[in-house]
């Protein structure tokens, strides 16, 4: 947790974030940019920086 929190920056993906442990660690990060990779909307789309619905499959493959 002090990694997620002390980032300056925080990708997030594959997760709707309302499953456990993964939708608690993200209420640790205080830093600026935050990046959701997701098929579905999260409840946190309002604060990411960056919002990408898409599986995280298919955008690994555009970026490699």
């Amino acid at each position: 947790m002090e990694f997620i929190t002390e980032a300056d920056l925080l990708i997030i993906g594959g997760t709707s974030l309302v499953v456990y442990p993964a939708a608690g660690l993200i209420q640790h990060f205080k830093g600026k940019n935050l990046v959701l990779i997701n098929k579905t909307m999260t409840s946190y789309d309002n604060y990411a920086n960056l919002v990408i619905n898409e599986p995280i499959g298919e955008v690994f493959k555009k970026i490699i």
